[in-house]
């Protein structure tokens, strides 16, 4: 521990030669490469196939999605991606490099937050990150100034000589994101990134990880549960019991289930059922819910309806289709009847 402050203090360059496997700046893949490229990936346990061939593609630049409930196979899946398990069939490249004949390359590229916290509370913010930065062997000469660049980019600045253990848990994994990106990987990894955090930690996290993308130009990868987290990500894949059941934009995959959901309440359900069925030409239902009808465009059918009907309007509730539709409609159950899912 004394030693690792001392050289923080000193903060002296390396001398001698180093690896040019390792240097922190290089001229990366071609850019057609995909970031992630994974062919007929599985992992086997006694009894159990916890990924059952997983095709993947990720092109450099993208945010990415991994979307499913706890034990679907995420984690084992991104543990395979980041070199932390050996696949039991398949082929897993990173920035063009397989992560079978070279692994430690592909950990070069590489970043990774995981679900819980691996700081050191008896570190300062700064010390944790130099820690990083020797087990990387990143050059001294330039390396205050990327410290300093990591920590004002998710906001911690002000931090760098604070311990850890004094900070909240959206302060960390911002820090754990920072740590993450010290040496440039090519792609950051996050594993439930927002997992335990309040909702407004949670936007400052996506605040700060749309910096991350803009600044860094890296690639981000991440498994989660909350749909309103996915909804963010250009493309997302659905994974259940081990196999990816559908992937694409947020906006493709929605599209599947094609029309918005129109609900009414009025003084007459019946009575604006039968309008809507001979006036609109529209399918209406009635029941508890009142009446519903579907569109491909609620949102612009709505005024019509409103003005078109003969009784008084109560209530109008226009639902377009989510993710969580799309889970249901390809696996069988939502995302949210996993019982260890946070309610929020």
């Amino acid at each position: 521990m004394f030693g690792l402050r001392q050289r923080s203090a000193s903060r002296s360059p390396a001398s001698g030669p180093r690896d040019p496997a390792l240097a922190p700046y290089d001229a990366g893949p071609a850019p057609d490469t995909p970031a992630i490229r994974a062919v007929g990936v599985r992992k086997s346990y006694p009894g159990v196939e916890a990924v059952r061939g997983i095709d993947l593609t990720v092109g450099q630049g993208e945010t990415f999605g991994f979307l499913g409930p706890n034990g679907a196979g995420k984690t084992t899946t991104i543990a395979m991606l980041c070199t932390l398990v050996t696949p039991t069939a398949g082929r897993i490249e990173i920035a063009g490099h397989d992560t079978r004949t070279a692994p430690d390359r592909v950990r070069r590229d590489l970043g990774l937050v995981f679900q819980e916290t691996t700081l050191d509370g008896d570190l300062t913010a700064e010390e944790n990150l130099r820690f990083h930065a020797d087990l990387y062997a990143l050059p001294r000469a330039t390396l205050s100034a990327r410290v300093d660049a990591m920590l004002d980019l998710v906001g911690l600045v002000a931090r760098h000589d604070t311990l850890v253990r004094t900070f909240s848990g959206g302060m960390r994994r911002r820090l754990e994101i920072a740590r993450g990106l010290l040496h440039r990987p090519r792609v950051l990894f996050l594993d439930e990134p927002t997992i335990g955090l309040d909702p407004q930690a949670r936007a400052r996290l996506w605040t700060h990880l749309g910096e991350v993308r803009e600044r860094e130009a890296t690639t981000l990868f991440l498994t989660t549960h909350y749909l309103e987290e996915a909804e963010r990500c250009d493309r997302v894949a659905i994974i259940d019991d081990g196999r990816i059941v559908a992937q694409g934009t947020p906006a493709e995959l929605k599209s599947v289930l094609g029309a918005d959901r129109v609900d009414l309440r009025t003084a007459d359900d019946e009575a604006a059922a039968t309008t809507l069925r001979t006036r609109f030409g529209v399918t209406a239902v009635t029941g508890p819910h009142g009446v519903r009808v579907e569109a491909d465009d609620g949102a612009r059918l709505v005024p019509r309806l409103c003005a078109g009907l003969d009784v008084p309007v109560y209530e109008v509730t226009v639902t377009r289709p989510s993710l969580d539709d799309v889970f249901l409609h390809h696996t069988g159950h939502r995302i949210r009847d996993d019982p260890t899912t946070d309610p929020r």
